[in-house]
């Protein structure tokens, strides 16, 4: 008797001892040598019970405890998380060459151009040679001649709208405001030919493009990171799938269009995205042969990114403006110091000598950045911070969290615009403060994310600046603005998904325009 308690306790305890050496190997995320501490894991979801609604916030709090290079695992996807400055100079700047890819997370299975993305593409010959197209003729010489007169115009447009809504008395949802702004500009910068002949086009693009990117955000973490990745079980894919195809159909006949439409007289002056683009494809002697597919992706994610980006940062100014009416009077005392006695509406002429205006932009990017997450994956093998990173190992870099390190930004929660209004001193070079500022937004400080920063830094920065800037400013200029309801201030909703800070005003921001300064009959009110 005695002796079969002793094997059975024996047992126990050998199998206790087994149990929790194979947890601790099986739940530990970290457990490989030379790799960077992380928190414990569960089996298949990973780290998934660790984070909230927010992604780069729940990264962000996680690293107060591991580190500010830590390993993370959602579900099937391994990656190393970066969240202050001087990991990430290494990433970006020191190693950027050997950091120079991106990694691709989601649904990509039902997407129907599958390869042939520029944006997300691998660090290599199509990559480099879009880049080099973007950098020398599609957003260079006369077209970012064109791209002023687009800008303002459209931009009229606009305060057209808010002048009528304001003599009606009527309420306006800036949100809705914004993305048609944006979609009108990018639509004459990219098929300004067929926008002339079919003003209908740019609404059309807006729906489909809008669709797309509803399909793609109805996926949840288990369909990005988990086993059902590979699955459909809901449909989403399927919906994906057909939206992209709606949208194929679309920019099929638009390329058409162009190719019959083309002659040998056309001048350069004249030549739109679109126009560009094919001439690249026809050309016998191009660098890189671009497919059709290519072709029509890339203009795809040209409209993604405006959508997701230009209008979300635009309906974030505007709140944060309404929100601090202080700082609002300031940027209106700063136009009108500007324009003089005038009586004239700002033009982007102007906005090199209106520090006080980017300073309240760019500390909006600060708090709510577009882009909270840098994706970068490694093309070589070498050490960060003494920690092993092989090659083809995925990195996150927090930029919502580095861009609110209270090391770097005093009261980093707070929105202070003058916190970007000292220019500092270089003993052999002296800049003002507007290079300064555009310099910035291209990452060269990596203290400010807001565009990213290195080779995969956001081309579109200095334009997504220049619409920010000449329309807040024109709206600041024109109007005084009140929330619809009894609120004095708009809510800021909790943050969802992969967004760093919520939403402004949730799905809408419903604000009353009263005029102040006509910009059409040039008198003040």
């Amino acid at each position: 008797m005695n002796l079969d308690m002793n094997y059975t306790s024996c047992s126990y305890l050998f199998f206790t001892f087994i149990t929790i050496f194979l947890l601790h190997r099986l739940f530990s995320s970290s457990s490989r040598s030379g790799l960077p501490p992380g928190p414990l894991g569960l089996p298949i979801l990973g780290h998934m019970h660790l984070l909230r609604s927010s992604l780069p916030r729940s990264l962000q709090s996680l690293a107060h405890t591991y580190g500010p290079l830590m390993t993370i695992r959602i579900g099937s996807l391994h990656v190393l998380v970066v969240s202050d400055s001087d990991t990430a100079k290494q990433i970006l700047k020191t190693h950027d060459p050997d950091f120079a890819s991106k990694f691709v997370f989601g649904p990509r299975q039902f997407n129907v151009y599958k390869g042939a993305e520029f944006f997300n593409a691998p660090y290599g010959p199509y990559w480099r040679f879009m880049k080099k197209l973007c950098m020398t003729k599609l957003f260079a010489g006369y077209q970012l001649d064109r791209f002023v007169d687009i800008r303002e115009e459209e931009t009229l447009a606009l305060l057209t709208s808010l002048v009528e809504r304001s003599s009606n008395g009527e309420a306006c949802d800036l949100g809705l405001e914004f993305t048609a702004l944006t979609t009108k500009i990018l639509s004459k910068m990219v098929m300004g030919k067929r926008c002339r002949q079919n003003s209908d086009i740019p609404v059309e693009i807006r729906k489909i493009v809008s669709d797309i990117m509803a399909c793609a955000t109805r996926f949840g973490f288990m369909e990005l990171f988990g086993p059902l990745r590979d699955l459909d079980l809901f449909g989403n894919g399927k919906k994906l799938r057909s939206s992209i195809w709606q949208y194929d159909e679309l920019v099929e006949k638009i390329l058409k269009e162009y190719e019959n439409d083309k002659t040998n007289e056309e001048e350069e002056k004249d030549k739109d995205i679109v126009d560009i683009l094919l001439d690249t494809y026809n050309d016998p002697k191009a660098e890189l042969k671009l497919t059709m597919n290519q072709i029509k992706f890339f203009i795809l994610e040209l409209f993604m990114a405006s959508l997701d980006t230009t209008s979300a940062a635009l309906q974030w100014t505007m709140t944060e403006l309404i929100n601090h009416q202080d700082i609002f009077a300031k940027i209106r005392d700063e136009i009108k110091s500007v324009v003089g006695t005038s009586n004239r509406l700002i033009k982007e002429l102007d906005l090199q000598k209106l520090p006080y205006l980017q300073a309240a932009i760019k500390e909006t990017l600060r708090l709510h950045p577009v882009g909270p997450l840098l994706r970068r994956e490694s093309n070589t093998d070498m050490k960060i911070n003494g920690y092993d990173v092989k090659s083809g190992t995925k990195i996150f870099i927090n930029a919502y969290g580095i861009m609110r390190d209270p090391t770097t930004y005093k009261d980093p929660d707070k929105f202070i615009p003058e916190r970007f209004l000292v220019v500092e001193q270089d003993t052999e070079r002296k800049m003002g403060y507007y290079q300064q500022y555009m310099l910035e937004l291209k990452g060269q400080d990596v203290n400010y994310l807001a565009f990213g920063s290195g080779r995969r830094g956001c081309l579109g920065a200095s334009h997504a600046s220049l619409v920010l800037s000449l329309t807040i400013g024109s709206l600041v200029q024109c109007f005084n603005w009140t929330v619809k309801g009894d609120e004095d201030k708009i809510k800021i909703k909790l943050p969802t998904g992969f967004s760093a800070s919520g939403t402004a005003g949730g799905s809408s921001l419903m604000c009353s325009p009263e005029l102040c300064f006509d910009p059409f009959g040039y008198k003040t009110k």
